[in-house]
């Protein structure tokens, strides 16, 4: 039985979710959704395969080592912590992260908790050995939000299936609107007779409305969500193929890594990688590319508009949270850290307040947000 390794992606920054997300605490160490915060929440969806699933890989910043392990251990999470020297984008990160699950003496295995260690158990020792040599990675962005665990589990194991016979899964979200703001993927023929998986046969880059339109009404096309499924041999097989410079880099690191307690800083080589994507790196590439299509509530929470229409609403369609009043206001989302804010007769609008900022707009804007950040790295201010 193959064992699975969730890499769970936290090097975001989060800056269309501004003033709330900050450089220091960027969204997904927030309890945007729930009393949870977003990384929290990305490593509980997967414990639900207790069977399967061992120790966590966490790849993150330097500066947010210790949210990162204090977020982990909050929810029961003994994670391996990996410490990038410097921002790579995502090949680089989960190639690591695919070297520090398989390197001799760095195993998953060897520090998982007591679930693990029971799973692990419950396997003869060469069956155990073997799936220690190449687990099934399961990459995840840390700032997801997914409504239906369910459906998101049952995705998971059908994309295992794909991964244990050597292709590079993706998972590409049903759309249920013509969107803008997503990359696509184009799925082909099933994998194999009576699959659930298929071949994926193109990437699309963000489209205008029309070519979205015309996307969503072929019923080919899926949003492009930014979560793997791969065996990490498989994946370093692919990387070096496709983005030798980038492997290279990332076995070197690997192997200069150095392991304190729950932290693993990686090995200053990790600076001489090219920055790239998983995308253009590998999956664009590959002749082994299968998509699952994933049908669960799926967002990345990429704006406040995002936000706003995942959470619960009002009979008037708003979010309101903290200490607020909006009177004759609709579709509104507004938020107060520590003060009372209030609004009359307005509607459509987005209102953040914290401490330092506040943040006012039409949510038809909400992706305009960076510009504000922007123009706060222009003048070096420190509410960034």
């Amino acid at each position: 039985m193959p064992i699975l390794i969730p890499v769970i992606l936290s090097g975001g920054s989060g800056t269309r979710l501004w003033p709330l997300s900050r450089q220091r605490r960027p969204k997904q160490f927030l309890p945007l959704v729930s009393e949870r915060t977003m990384l929290q929440e990305t490593y509980l969806r997967t414990t639900e395969l207790r069977d399967l699933v061992r120790q966590p890989i966490v790849v993150c910043n330097e500066d947010h080592r210790f949210l990162v392990g204090e977020q982990m251990r909050e929810v029961g999470a003994r994670a391996r912590i990996v410490l990038e020297p410097a921002g790579r984008n995502t090949a680089p990160a989960i190639g690591v992260a695919a070297w520090l699950a398989i390197e001799p003496g760095h195993t998953a295995s060897e520090a998982a908790g007591g679930e693990a260690e029971e799973g692990t158990a419950s396997r003869g020792a060469s069956e155990a050995d073997d799936a220690d040599k190449d687990p099934l990675l399961l990459v995840l962005p840390a700032d997801h939000f997914i409504k239906d665990t369910r459906a998101f589990l049952q995705a998971v194991r059908i994309g295992m299936e794909a991964a244990t016979k050597g292709y590079l899964v993706t998972f590409g979200i049903v759309p249920n609107r013509p969107e803008t703001g997503y990359g696509y993927v184009r799925k082909g023929a099933p994998g194999e007779e009576k699959a659930a998986w298929y071949r994926l046969e193109e990437f699309v880059e963000k489209p205008d409305l029309q070519r979205a339109e015309r996307y969503v009404k072929s019923g080919e096309y899926l949003w492009n969500s930014g979560m793997f499924l791969f065996s990490a041999r498989r994946y370093l097989e692919e990387l070096g193929r496709h983005a030798p410079d980038i492997a290279a880099a990332c076995e070197r690191a690997a192997h200069e890594a150095v392991v304190d307690g729950d932290f693993t800083r990686l090995g200053r080589a990790f600076l001489t990688s090219p920055s790239d994507s998983i995308d253009y790196a590998v999956m664009e590439k590959t002749e082994s590319a299968a998509v699952v299509p994933l049908d669960a509530g799926w967002s990345d929470i990429g704006s406040w508009l995002a936000l706003h229409d995942i959470l619960d609403k009002d009979a008037q369609g708003n979010v309101l949270r903290g200490e607020v009043i909006a009177e004759g206001c609709r579709d509104c989302y507004v938020s107060s850290s520590d003060r009372l804010v209030a609004l009359v007769g307005v509607d459509g609008c987005v209102v953040v307040d914290t401490a330092d900022a506040v943040l006012v707009m039409r949510r038809e804007a909400a992706q305009d947000v960076k510009r504000v950040v922007e123009a706060l790295k222009r003048t070096g201010s420190s509410r960034l």
